[in-house]
């Protein structure tokens, strides 16, 4: 299956159009940079963990992401109430198994997740995946690793298990989906000096999985764009600080023909 520029940019503009509601139940460190993100891009975020009001807010939402950064016994309760509810609607959901394999805790919660609601989409770095699917190279922290080549084998049994799509991020972005798979090459290595955008990554497929029911579509768009936008980034800015500031600024300027000349995907 072959995604071109055409089609990035056509669900893009579904983005900007519709500017679906993506509920997150993420971290502490990153609810600003992916609620700004994703407004950048046109989408409505909503950042809401509350179990008590969890499934009244993916009741009237277009997407629910997930992102396990920052645990704790309520907030697995609301994740597990939200992906419940987000499977009765019908609505897509995105994982973000941060750290996991870093503890027991973190690596139970995932799976408890993947059990209640199969997503997706599933998003995260190499170790992760591996971790996902049983196996890893270990983790520093939430840091990778594993080159994003060595989780390929796993994001392959994670898509046949659950059915979703994987995405493994690295300097080179493989998507996986059923018997088709995509390597992304856009982006820039000063983004891994800015803490989060690995979520917004994900929080951006959730806003791309609202527009286009095709998931694997939905986050090989949502990973070019990505890319694309930290490439346009880094040109202008001086450090990690500017670099924060300049993509969210690129996200919101982001034009179709800066996704023509800039694709980098095979």
């Amino acid at each position: 299956m072959s995604i071109s520029a055409k089609d990035i940019i056509g669900n893009y503009e579904l983005v900007r159009r519709q500017a679906p509601l993506v509920h997150n139940i993420t971290n502490y460190v990153v609810m600003n940079l992916t609620a700004n993100a994703l407004l950048a891009a046109g989408a409505s975020p909503v950042m809401a963990h509350a179990p008590e009001e969890v499934e009244d807010m993916v009741a009237i939402a277009s997407a629910l992401v997930i992102n396990i950064g920052t645990l704790s016994e309520h907030w697995v309760e609301a994740m597990l109430k939200a992906a419940r509810q987000a499977k009765i609607k019908g609505i897509p959901i995105v994982y973000d198994p941060v750290g996991v394999g870093a503890t027991p805790y973190r690596t139970r919660t995932i799976h408890e997740l993947l059990q209640t609601a199969a997503p997706a989409i599933l998003r995260g770095n190499a170790s992760e995946i591996m971790a996902c699917a049983g196996g890893g190279a270990g983790t520093k922290g939430v840091d990778s690793a594993a080159a994003a080549e060595a989780a390929l084998d796993s994001a392959r049994r994670l898509n046949e298990e659950y059915g979703c799509v994987v995405c493994v991020s690295g300097a080179t972005d493989h998507v996986v989906g059923q018997n088709h798979t995509a390597m992304i090459a856009n982006g820039h290595p000063m983004m891994a000096r800015i803490t989060g955008l690995g979520c917004t990554a994900t929080a951006l497929c959730g806003a791309f999985a609202a527009v286009n029911p095709d998931s694997f579509a939905a986050t090989v768009s949502a990973m070019t764009v990505m890319g694309i936008a930290g490439e346009m980034a880094a040109k202008k800015a001086k450090g990690p600080a500017s670099m924060q500031v300049e993509f969210l600024d690129a996200l919101y300027n982001i034009t179709g023909n800066d996704i023509e000349q800039r694709l980098k995907i095979s």
